[in-house]
């Protein structure tokens, strides 16, 4: 950069140059004309005790000092704000918890010991003023979650284990048949007319519809049998077993894991029958019980209309 000085004492005009160095070093120069006037400042009121410079020097800490407790207050309230939210959500979340150990059928005495006792009032939130408080709420709130956190793992697993079991307990209409032939309890035979114990259901079905298991579980027979023909017999876990006798044709084998519901067989008239139709009984410990207990939780079952 040129700069041309033009004067009437002047004969002829001068000429400045102005280069990049130039100008870094008066920036530079500059800036240690700053710094040497803050340091002697400093040392003046340090040394002579200047009221004017001590007031200047208190007056610009006061002020940084109040922009940092502005901007920590806001953290500070932003923080709250965002705790109260939080424990807003886990007193939701406790009533959520309350009202599903209701529906699966927790006592109150069942639950977690780490749960707190029943309590009440309006809802009122203590705000933190300090990052202290703050720190002792965020602990508080996190052994709450904690103690919840357990509460609802253990039942989960409650609820997975009824799952379980309900989903090995027999109550699927092991067929779609047009009525029930006979039901379980004592009747006369069909084939001597004496009294005798019907172990089972009789649902009456033309011969080859298809038989799904009533649960899942293993197969343990699937043979001939003199009395109920082709039989097959699933072991469900917990001591229950059921029974589907009188097939025409058997789909599984011995030893094979079924799933409920699982096109097992289809229905016949072999062995000591009178007609086509599947004898369906349910077991518990080897002693057979009345299948209309465990099939009446299904839908088809209620449908069904029964021979009087």
């Amino acid at each position: 950069m040129h700069i041309i000085l033009v004067s009437n004492r002047l004969a002829t005009a001068r000429t400045f140059v102005i280069t990049p160095r130039f100008v870094l070093a008066s920036v530079a120069l500059l800036a240690a004309v700053v710094f040497s006037l803050s340091a002697l400042f400093s040392w003046l009121s340090v040394q002579f005790r200047l009221p004017f410079l001590e007031n200047l020097v208190l007056s610009v800490h006061k002020t940084e000092a109040a922009r940092s407790d502005a901007y920590m207050r806001d953290n500070l309230n932003a923080m709250a704000a965002k705790l109260g939210e939080m424990q807003a959500q886990l007193l939701r979340l406790d009533a959520m918890s309350e009202r599903v150990s209701g529906l699966a059928g927790i006592k109150p005495a069942e639950q977690a010991p780490t749960l707190r006792p029943g309590q009440g009032g309006p809802l009122l939130l203590a705000q933190p003023k300090n990052p202290t408080e703050l720190d002792n709420a965020l602990a508080r709130l996190g052994q709450h979650l904690d103690a919840r956190t357990d509460s609802l793992e253990a039942l989960e697993t409650l609820l997975l284990d009824e799952k379980v079991k309900r989903a090995l307990l027999p109550t699927v209409t092991p067929i779609d048949a047009n009525y029930v032939g006979s039901g379980f309890g004592w009747r006369a035979d069909p084939f001597v007319g004496a009294g005798s114990m019907h172990e089972g259901i009789d649902f009456v079905a033309d011969i080859g519809t298809r038989v799904v298991a009533a649960a899942g579980g293993v197969v343990v027979t699937a043979e001939r049998h003199p009395q109920y023909g082709n039989l097959i017999e699933i072991d469900h876990g917990n001591d229950f077993t059921t029974r589907y006798a009188h097939l025409s044709k058997m789909s599984v084998r011995e030893g094979q894991v079924i799933k409920r519901g699982q096109n097992i067989a289809l229905s016949g008239n072999t062995g000591r029958s009178t007609g086509p139709h599947l004898h369906f009984e349910v077991r518990y410990k080897g002693v057979a019980q009345n299948p209309a207990r465990f099939l009446q939780q299904g839908e088809q079952f209620a449908q069904l209309p029964r021979r009087k």
